[in-house]
């Protein structure tokens, strides 16, 4: 059983005992356009403005959870469905990674589930290299799965790192500062750093267990709020809402 089932095993039965699995609740998601989900920020390297992923949003009651994915789209139907779905692809996965933000901030059970926007990728950056300065101390190698570009070109001025990413666009370029690798490397990259550095979006992708080893692991992002929560799991995300 892989993480994401067990985290939907546990809030299916969470849900049930708060009793809205059986509300006539209705939870939508729709794709949010590059304006609304991270504003104008200052740089315009990040995926979002290359149209290869989106942002699913998802909202329930008085409270909105996102999910990062590449296979984007829009769903309407009552929470028990979205409890149930089978997590085949990467659709139903964004669907289910998204309602669960929604539904546990509205649950009082996790928070900063809102991307953030306009200056915030640049305000975050030196905040995450001093927090693992802090907590990981300042001679960590570290290797970041994904491509984060504001964080890359700020970790890479005070940390030995590698970066890993999915887009063939990126792989082999050098822009920020360390050349950008391939999924090929990801083992060796593991097996060398002190830290890996993982963007939430391995949740909805259901790549995240291949992260959880013996090496320390920092998420970043918005996409795994709930799951980091409920799975004990150390995440940073200081500018999201």
């Amino acid at each position: 059983m892989t993480s994401l089932e067990k985290i939907q095993n546990i809030v299916r039965s969470r849900w049930e005992k708060e009793g809205i699995l059986d509300e006539e609740i209705a939870v939508s998601a729709r794709t949010l356009t590059v304006e609304e989900a991270i504003g104008n920020p200052e740089r315009d390297d990040f995926p979002l403005q290359q149209g290869k992923e989106r942002l699913m949003e998802a909202r329930f009651r008085n409270s909105a959870g996102q999910a990062f994915t590449d296979h984007f789209g829009n769903f309407n139907g009552p929470l028990r469905e979205i409890a149930e779905m089978p997590l085949q692809n990467s659709f139903r996965r964004a669907i289910f990674v998204a309602t669960l933000n929604a539904v546990e901030r509205e649950l009082g059970h996790t928070t900063h589930t809102i991307h953030c926007k306009d200056g915030g990728p640049a305000k975050c950056s030196p905040q995450l290299a001093e927090h693992i300065r802090e907590h990981y101390g300042p001679e960590t190698k570290i290797t970041q799965i994904g491509y984060q570009p504001s964080m890359i070109e700020e970790l890479a001025k005070s940390f030995s790192m590698r970066v890993i990413d999915l887009d063939p666009d990126n792989i082999g370029t050098a822009k920020l500062g360390p050349t950008i690798e391939g999924p090929d490397t990801t083992q060796d990259a593991i097996d060398w750093a002190d830290l890996l550095l993982v963007t939430g979006s391995t949740i909805a992708n259901d790549t995240v267990d291949k992260f959880i080893t013996d090496t320390p692991v920092l998420f970043y992002g918005t996409t795994i709020s709930a799951a980091a929560d409920i799975m004990g799991w150390d995440r940073f995300c200081c500018q999201s809402s």
